[in-house]
Protein backbone atom coordinates (compact mmCIF):
# COMPACT_ATOMS: atom_id res chain seq x y z
CA UNK A 1 0.00 0.00 0.00
CA UNK A 2 1.57 3.32 -1.01
CA UNK A 3 2.51 5.70 1.80
CA UNK A 4 0.52 8.93 2.07
CA UNK A 5 2.08 12.00 0.48
CA UNK A 6 4.24 14.16 2.72
CA UNK A 7 2.22 17.17 3.90
CA UNK A 8 3.08 20.49 2.35
CA UNK A 9 5.34 22.56 4.55
CA UNK A 10 4.14 26.09 5.29
CA UNK A 11 6.16 29.29 5.22
CA UNK A 12 6.73 29.24 8.98
CA UNK A 13 7.90 25.64 8.88
CA UNK A 14 10.44 26.35 6.17
CA UNK A 15 11.79 29.37 8.04
CA UNK A 16 11.98 27.49 11.34
CA UNK A 17 13.82 24.54 9.78
CA UNK A 18 16.22 26.80 7.89
CA UNK A 19 17.06 28.87 10.97
CA UNK A 20 17.47 25.76 13.13
CA UNK A 21 19.96 24.30 10.65
CA UNK A 22 21.84 27.60 10.45
CA UNK A 23 22.38 27.41 14.21
CA UNK A 24 23.32 23.73 14.07
CA UNK A 25 20.48 22.74 16.41
CA UNK A 26 18.40 19.57 16.53
CA UNK A 27 14.63 19.59 17.01
CA UNK A 28 15.30 18.41 20.56
CA UNK A 29 17.60 21.39 21.18
CA UNK A 30 14.95 23.83 19.93
CA UNK A 31 12.24 22.10 21.94
CA UNK A 32 14.29 22.42 25.12
CA UNK A 33 14.95 26.10 24.47
CA UNK A 34 11.31 26.84 23.63
CA UNK A 35 9.76 24.72 26.37
CA UNK A 36 7.93 22.50 23.89
CA UNK A 37 7.82 18.84 22.89
CA UNK A 38 10.26 17.78 20.14
CA UNK A 39 7.32 16.28 18.27
CA UNK A 40 5.61 19.67 18.10
CA UNK A 41 8.73 21.37 16.71
CA UNK A 42 8.81 18.66 14.03
CA UNK A 43 5.11 19.23 13.37
CA UNK A 44 5.64 22.99 12.94
CA UNK A 45 8.50 22.37 10.50
CA UNK A 46 6.77 19.75 8.39
CA UNK A 47 3.12 20.78 8.30
CA UNK A 48 1.16 23.93 7.60
CA UNK A 49 0.91 24.84 11.26
CA UNK A 50 -0.38 28.13 12.67
CA UNK A 51 1.22 28.47 16.12
CA UNK A 52 -0.09 31.05 18.57
CA UNK A 53 1.74 34.28 19.25
CA UNK A 54 2.95 33.14 22.67
CA UNK A 55 4.63 30.05 21.24
CA UNK A 56 6.05 32.03 18.30
CA UNK A 57 7.72 34.41 20.75
CA UNK A 58 9.33 31.50 22.61
CA UNK A 59 10.31 29.84 19.33
CA UNK A 60 11.86 33.04 17.96
CA UNK A 61 13.86 33.44 21.17
CA UNK A 62 14.99 29.81 20.96
CA UNK A 63 16.15 30.37 17.39
CA UNK A 64 17.82 33.71 18.22
CA UNK A 65 15.64 35.61 15.77
CA UNK A 66 12.35 37.51 15.67
CA UNK A 67 8.71 36.59 15.11
CA UNK A 68 8.77 38.84 12.03
CA UNK A 69 11.59 36.79 10.52
CA UNK A 70 9.86 33.48 11.24
CA UNK A 71 6.56 34.59 9.75
CA UNK A 72 8.13 36.21 6.68
CA UNK A 73 6.90 39.70 7.52
CA UNK A 74 10.32 41.14 6.66
CA UNK A 75 10.98 38.90 3.65
CA UNK A 76 10.81 41.71 1.08
CA UNK A 77 12.50 44.34 3.22
CA UNK A 78 16.22 45.14 3.12
CA UNK A 79 18.30 43.64 5.91
CA UNK A 80 19.87 45.69 8.66
CA UNK A 81 16.79 47.67 9.76
CA UNK A 82 17.50 47.30 13.47
CA UNK A 83 19.50 49.78 15.54
CA UNK A 84 23.15 49.11 16.33
CA UNK A 85 23.81 46.97 19.40
CA UNK A 86 25.54 48.34 22.47
CA UNK A 87 29.14 47.23 23.07
CA UNK A 88 29.56 46.00 19.52
CA UNK A 89 32.99 45.73 17.93
CA UNK A 90 34.39 44.82 14.54
CA UNK A 91 37.03 42.11 14.19
CA UNK A 92 39.06 41.00 11.19
CA UNK A 93 38.87 37.34 10.19
CA UNK A 94 41.76 35.27 8.91
CA UNK A 95 41.53 33.24 5.73
CA UNK A 96 40.59 30.00 7.49
CA UNK A 97 37.76 31.67 9.39
CA UNK A 98 36.55 33.37 6.21
CA UNK A 99 36.36 30.10 4.27
CA UNK A 100 34.55 28.45 7.17
CA UNK A 101 31.85 31.13 7.17
CA UNK A 102 31.52 30.98 3.40
CA UNK A 103 30.73 27.28 3.64
CA UNK A 104 30.40 25.13 0.54
CA UNK A 105 27.47 26.89 -1.11
CA UNK A 106 25.04 29.78 -0.80
CA UNK A 107 24.08 33.11 -2.35
CA UNK A 108 26.51 36.01 -2.66
CA UNK A 109 27.34 38.93 -4.94
CA UNK A 110 29.93 39.49 -7.64
CA UNK A 111 31.29 42.94 -8.44
CA UNK A 112 32.65 43.52 -11.93
CA UNK A 113 32.92 46.13 -14.63
CA UNK A 114 30.29 45.87 -17.37
CA UNK A 115 29.60 47.83 -20.51
CA UNK A 116 27.90 50.62 -18.54
CA UNK A 117 30.39 50.66 -15.67
CA UNK A 118 30.59 48.85 -12.34
CA UNK A 119 27.84 46.36 -11.55
CA UNK A 120 27.03 44.10 -8.59
CA UNK A 121 25.04 40.92 -9.24
CA UNK A 122 23.55 38.40 -6.75
CA UNK A 123 24.00 34.74 -7.61
CA UNK A 124 24.35 31.21 -6.28
CA UNK A 125 27.85 29.94 -5.60
CA UNK A 126 29.58 26.64 -4.92
CA UNK A 127 32.98 26.26 -3.24
CA UNK A 128 35.13 23.45 -4.64
CA UNK A 129 38.82 22.87 -3.87
CA UNK A 130 39.52 26.44 -2.78
CA UNK A 131 37.76 28.03 -5.74
CA UNK A 132 34.27 29.49 -6.23
CA UNK A 133 32.14 28.12 -9.06
CA UNK A 134 29.21 29.92 -10.71
CA UNK A 135 26.74 28.84 -13.40
CA UNK A 136 25.55 31.72 -15.55
CA UNK A 137 24.12 32.56 -18.95
CA UNK A 138 26.46 32.35 -21.91
CA UNK A 139 25.99 36.05 -22.72
CA UNK A 140 25.65 37.36 -19.18
CA UNK A 141 27.83 40.13 -17.72
CA UNK A 142 29.55 37.53 -15.53
CA UNK A 143 30.41 35.34 -18.53
CA UNK A 144 31.78 38.41 -20.32
CA UNK A 145 34.02 39.15 -17.33
CA UNK A 146 36.03 35.93 -17.81
CA UNK A 147 39.71 36.79 -18.12
CA UNK A 148 39.41 39.79 -15.78
CA UNK A 149 39.67 40.21 -12.03
CA UNK A 150 36.43 40.35 -10.05
CA UNK A 151 35.33 40.59 -6.43
CA UNK A 152 32.91 38.19 -4.75
CA UNK A 153 31.19 38.91 -1.43
CA UNK A 154 28.92 36.88 0.83
CA UNK A 155 27.52 37.85 4.21
CA UNK A 156 25.06 37.05 6.93
CA UNK A 157 22.99 39.50 8.98
CA UNK A 158 21.57 38.57 12.39
CA UNK A 159 18.74 41.05 12.85
CA UNK A 160 17.91 39.87 16.37
CA UNK A 161 21.29 40.95 17.73
CA UNK A 162 22.37 43.54 15.12
CA UNK A 163 25.48 41.59 14.21
CA UNK A 164 26.81 39.70 11.23
CA UNK A 165 29.79 38.87 9.07
CA UNK A 166 31.04 39.43 5.54
CA UNK A 167 33.66 37.65 3.45
CA UNK A 168 35.38 39.13 0.39
CA UNK A 169 37.28 37.22 -2.29
CA UNK A 170 39.23 38.93 -5.08
CA UNK A 171 40.90 37.23 -8.01
CA UNK A 172 40.81 36.29 -11.70
CA UNK A 173 37.73 34.74 -13.27
CA UNK A 174 38.11 32.03 -15.89
CA UNK A 175 35.61 30.31 -18.15
CA UNK A 176 35.43 26.50 -18.16
CA UNK A 177 35.60 25.64 -21.85
CA UNK A 178 35.85 21.86 -21.51
CA UNK A 179 32.21 20.74 -21.54
CA UNK A 180 32.93 17.52 -19.65
CA UNK A 181 34.62 19.47 -16.86
CA UNK A 182 31.77 22.00 -16.86
CA UNK A 183 29.22 19.19 -16.60
CA UNK A 184 31.02 17.67 -13.59
CA UNK A 185 31.13 21.06 -11.88
CA UNK A 186 27.42 21.62 -12.47
CA UNK A 187 26.63 18.16 -11.11
CA UNK A 188 28.77 18.83 -8.02
CA UNK A 189 26.79 21.97 -7.21
CA UNK A 190 24.31 21.85 -4.35
CA UNK A 191 21.62 23.51 -6.48
CA UNK A 192 20.93 24.84 -9.91
CA UNK A 193 20.75 28.68 -10.06
CA UNK A 194 17.70 30.06 -8.29
CA UNK A 195 17.08 32.37 -11.24
CA UNK A 196 16.09 29.43 -13.43
CA UNK A 197 17.19 27.53 -16.52
CA UNK A 198 19.48 28.69 -19.29
CA UNK A 199 22.48 29.16 -16.99
CA UNK A 200 24.77 26.34 -18.10
CA UNK A 201 27.91 28.40 -18.68
CA UNK A 202 30.42 27.69 -15.89
CA UNK A 203 32.98 30.22 -14.65
CA UNK A 204 35.42 29.86 -11.77
CA UNK A 205 36.94 32.42 -9.41
CA UNK A 206 40.44 31.55 -8.17
CA UNK A 207 40.88 34.00 -5.29
CA UNK A 208 44.27 35.56 -4.66
CA UNK A 209 42.95 37.44 -1.62
CA UNK A 210 40.45 36.23 1.00
CA UNK A 211 39.41 38.54 3.84
CA UNK A 212 36.54 38.77 6.27
CA UNK A 213 35.01 40.92 8.97
CA UNK A 214 32.63 40.12 11.81
CA UNK A 215 30.60 42.22 14.23
CA UNK A 216 30.86 40.89 17.79
CA UNK A 217 28.16 41.83 20.29
CA UNK A 218 28.87 41.31 23.96
CA UNK A 219 26.37 38.90 25.50
CA UNK A 220 24.93 37.72 22.18
CA UNK A 221 24.78 33.94 21.58
CA UNK A 222 28.09 32.68 20.21
CA UNK A 223 30.01 35.84 21.16
CA UNK A 224 32.33 35.99 24.13
CA UNK A 225 31.96 38.89 26.56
Amino acid sequence: MPSPPHPARGDIGRRVATRRKQLGLSTQDVALRAGAAPGYIKYVEEQSAAPGVGFLLRLANALETTVEELTGTTADLPTGLEKAARQARMVQLDETESWALLGDHGVGRVALTGGDGPVVLPLNYQVLDGEVVFSTGEHSPLAAAAGTEIAFEADHIDEAFSKGWSVLLVGPLRAVTDEEVARRLREAAYSTPWAGDGREHVVVLAPRRVTGRKIIVSGAPGDAD
